[in-house]
């Protein structure tokens, strides 16, 4: 796949990033780290400090002007992330903290009043740790047990297995749609079609999916879908849950307070329906309207552009670190995102990100918070390039030539 460049004007993308044009150690910034977070452009950060500075008050149930026009900038967020993923209703778009806290929500609700005793939890080889931990604490308080879909060396789920792993006693599938280690796109339609054909619901990890693919729950039959504001060039503090109507309704609060209820009494408190009632609190209302500018600057320059563009980047990144002798890129699926997660025979991933850093060049080193696919390939940890749309081809040559520079230093 080939993409002319001047479909998406690159250098016109960069001038919206302050941080682009910072040095570091008296070299030019080279950011490879939007797997980690994604960098906010102008308009977002001017549209949150807009907020701020002339519009800032508390949302719902206020009668001033002020309080009526910052829920209408609030609500109006919610209403583009519904367009953005094809949610059917604004009632299926629950405000979080981010990702982490969405699949925590999910477990302890969802998961409560599901699993139990003598129940299976199906999880795929390449979860996040936030995918991970939050069903084995469910498991261990149930007495359930965690089964896992396993992965080839390419960075591939053997789907073969999923049918005998689905039984009578799953309660429910956890997979993520991009893996942040390995950049490998799961057929995530294809698992839940398979998955619900048991009856079994599909709760889908898109922190890492939504900066780069266009995503429709309702095509996907998503049973749960979350994602992180800070991966779409969104701001941190603000994630989303998706959920099908019909399980928002029947699972009850997690947090109680203020912002949940309809009413309360020393008898009795009546909640909100979906999604107040999960909503305890005052809200990140800065977040929640900078997480809808987000979406309108990459809706702008067009996904299908975006995708394009990043994926020519992968190609060209592949075919140069492959080229580096003693260089082992990890996982080489046939769909794959913009991350490039590698070891370096001799090195350790820290030193590598560390003599980078050295270089202007901003990776992340480490298990990525998924230590088991560290332990399926036998590596402590790895150096990751992940690649935006507004990084460069100039700029992976720049990191081919850092990465030289430090296999020199080495020898």
């Amino acid at each position: 796949m080939t993409v002319d460049l001047k479909a998406l004007d690159v250098a016109a993308v960069r001038k919206d990033f302050p941080l682009l044009s910072r040095s570091l150690h008296g070299k030019p910034v080279i950011y490879l780290d939007s797997a980690v977070s994604g960098q906010m452009p102008l308009q977002v950060i001017e549209r949150m400090a807009q907020y701020e500075r002339e519009e800032h008050t508390n949302v719902h149930r206020g009668v001033s002007t002020l309080s009526q026009e910052a829920t209408d900038f609030y609500e109006a967020a919610r209403e583009k992330v519904r367009r953005f993923i094809g949610a059917g209703s604004i009632k299926e778009i629950v405000w979080t903290r981010g990702t982490t806290e969405a699949i925590n929500l999910v477990a302890q609700t969802f998961g409560r009043m599901t699993v139990k005793a003598g129940d299976e939890i199906l999880l795929s080889a390449m979860e996040h740790h936030a995918d991970i931990v939050p069903w084995q604490m469910l498991a261990q308080e149930k007495g359930a047990t965690i089964k896992v879909i396993p992965m080839n060396d390419a960075g591939e789920l053997i789907l073969e297995s999923l049918d005998e792993l689905l039984t009578d006693r799953t309660k429910l599938v956890g997979v993520v749609h991009v893996s942040n280690v390995l950049g490998t796109v799961n057929p995530v339609k294809e698992i839940i079609a398979r998955a619900h054909t048991k009856g079994v619901p599909v709760l889908v990890d898109g922190a890492q999916a939504v900066p780069h693919l266009k995503v429709d729950v309702q095509d996907l039959d998503a049973d749960f879908y979350v994602f992180s504001g800070h991966k779409l060039s969104g701001p941190t503090g603000i994630g989303v849950l998706y959920g099908k109507l019909a399980h928002l309704e029947a699972m009850p609060p997690w947090h109680g307070g203020g912002n949940m209820i309809r009413s309360v009494s020393w008898e009795k408190t009546t909640y909100m329906a979906a999604p107040g009632k999960f909503e305890a609190g005052t809200p990140p209302i800065a977040a929640a309207i900078g997480l809808g500018a987000a979406i309108d600057y990459v809706t702008a320059l067009g996904l299908d552009r975006i995708a394009a563009h990043e994926h020519e980047l992968l190609v060209y990144a592949t075919e140069r670190l492959s080229g580096i002798p003693g260089l082992r890129i990890l996982g080489n699926a046939k769909a794959k995102a913009s991350v490039i997660s590698f070891v370096v025979e001799g090195i350790h991933p820290h030193d590598m990100g560390s003599l980078l850093d050295g270089e202007g060049v901003v990776v992340r080193a480490g298990h990525h918070c998924a230590q088991p696919v560290m332990t399926r390939f036998n590596v402590p940890a790895t150096t990751r390039a992940s690649f935006a749309y507004f990084n460069t081809r100039e700029e992976v040559d720049i990191l081919v030539s850092a990465v030289l520079k430090a296999i020199e230093l080495f020898k």
